[in-house]
């Protein structure tokens, strides 16, 4: 099996020592779930996931949640709801949809203000080790501290600021001694949640909490760790330099994956733009198989488009491979399906090529209903089982 690391932009064979595979994966800050771009990353690493098992690896999956969060604070002041009462109501929608879409169970399903104690445990040491700072009441990670810091998104230096003042940083912050450096422990502001620390009261930054959470249930160094492309820089590359410099560990990760962006009326999926197609709102009139075969139609990779125009073309999909499922075998000659087994694994190992193994899953649904008197027994079980690698349910 190879996949592409986006640390050396290049197709990797996939190799782990020890049969184990820690998976981590980037979720969600749970004020406005769950829309297509999200669902399109979290079904690219559960079908992951699903192929791993399949190979018998030990996976152990963990996805996170960033239940505190400058959005999640805005957006609930909007609504005049308490944060906690909306982080729970938009979690618990993300969890229904990946259910209806017929998502693995999370073996770690965590949340940011679960580990806190963590976190301030991980700043302490970053301070202790000369890599953080203390101003004000907020401690900050010296990226000039860093030497390689950059190495994941390979990002000149001038380019990066811009980047990631769009992407959450604050480069006027006054405690800063670079406009670059990132927030580790954010001080107490007026009327926000706050938790105690050595520096005082204050939340935790963005960046901390999925390397904290991240250690806790997979260790100083895992095998993959996940998430939307626009997850490289900053907040990916934060994450290696907080662990790296704190263990003293490398590499942090040894496979880096990330999703392509979707967009929709001609401009990126997003919560900013407004431009959202809601899972639970294609789900009223298509069914899971439907959605998902909509998403993995896409090499994770590629960017693309969403048109609502083709969704009746992937419910006609679904329909078609459920019934050669269901279809009513002959009792002739038994029909091979052994060629079709081997080219959809050839596609999956090939970077989990999803478009290219459900065309062959196409065709050899083609090939059952086409196989008239035939004992077509054997061939479904083989339909059924490689649907399944790609979390397609057949239902009658």
């Amino acid at each position: 099996m190879r996949l592409y690391n986006s640390m050396s932009n290049q197709l990797e064979e996939f190799v782990v020592d020890d049969n184990r595979v820690g998976l981590y994966v980037c979720g969600v800050t749970p004020y406005d779930t769950t829309h297509i771009g999200h669902a399109f990353t979290f079904l690219t690493f559960d079908v992951l996931v699903r192929y791993l098992r399949y190979h018998g690896y030990d996976v152990t999956y963990v996805q996170n949640v960033t239940d505190i969060d400058d959005d999640i604070l805005r957006k609930s002041a909007e609504l005049g709801m308490d944060w906690q009462e909306l982080g729970r109501r938009e979690t618990n929608q993300l969890l229904d949809d990946l259910h209806r879409l017929n998502a693995v169970p999370f073996d770690h399903f965590v949340a940011a203000t679960q580990h806190i104690d963590e976190v301030i445990e991980l700043v302490k040491v970053l301070v202790d080790k000369g890599f953080a700072y203390e101003a004000n009441g907020s401690v900050y990670f010296s990226v000039a501290k860093a030497s390689d810091f950059g190495k994941l998104s390979h990002l000149d230096p001038n380019e990066m600021l811009p980047i990631a003042n769009e992407r959450g940083n604050n480069p006027n912050d006054p405690n800063k001694m670079d406009p670059l450096d990132f927030v580790l422990w954010q001080a107490a502001k007026p009327g926000e949640p706050t938790w105690e620390t050595p520096w005082g009261p204050g939340r935790p930054g963005w960046h901390i909490e999925c390397t904290a959470m991240a250690q806790k249930y997979l260790g100083e160094t895992f095998a993959i760790h996940g998430g939307g492309y626009d997850l490289i820089f900053p907040h990916h590359e934060c994450e290696i330099a907080q662990a790296e410099n704190a263990t003293g560990e490398q590499p942090y990760v040894r496979y880096w994956m990330h999703a392509a962006m979707v967009d929709y009326h001609g401009d990126k999926m997003s919560k900013s733009l407004g431009n959202l197609v809601y899972v639970r709102d294609l789900l009223e009139e298509y069914s899971g198989d439907a959605v998902r075969l909509s998403l993995l139609a896409h090499h994770y990779r590629e960017p693309w488009e969403f048109f609502d125009a083709d969704m009746p073309l992937h419910a006609a999909n679904a329909a078609a491979l459920s019934t050669a499922a269901h279809e009513t075998s002959g009792s002739g000659e038994a029909l091979n399906v052994d060629e079709f087994q081997a080219r959809f694994l050839a596609a999956m190992d090939n970077d989990l090529d999803t478009l290219t193994a459900i065309n062959v899953l196409n065709e050899l649904a083609d090939e059952v209903l086409g196989a008239a008197g035939m004992d077509i027994r054997s061939a479904q079980a083989t339909l059924r089982e490689l649907a399944d690698l790609v979390g397609l349910v057949l239902a009658a």
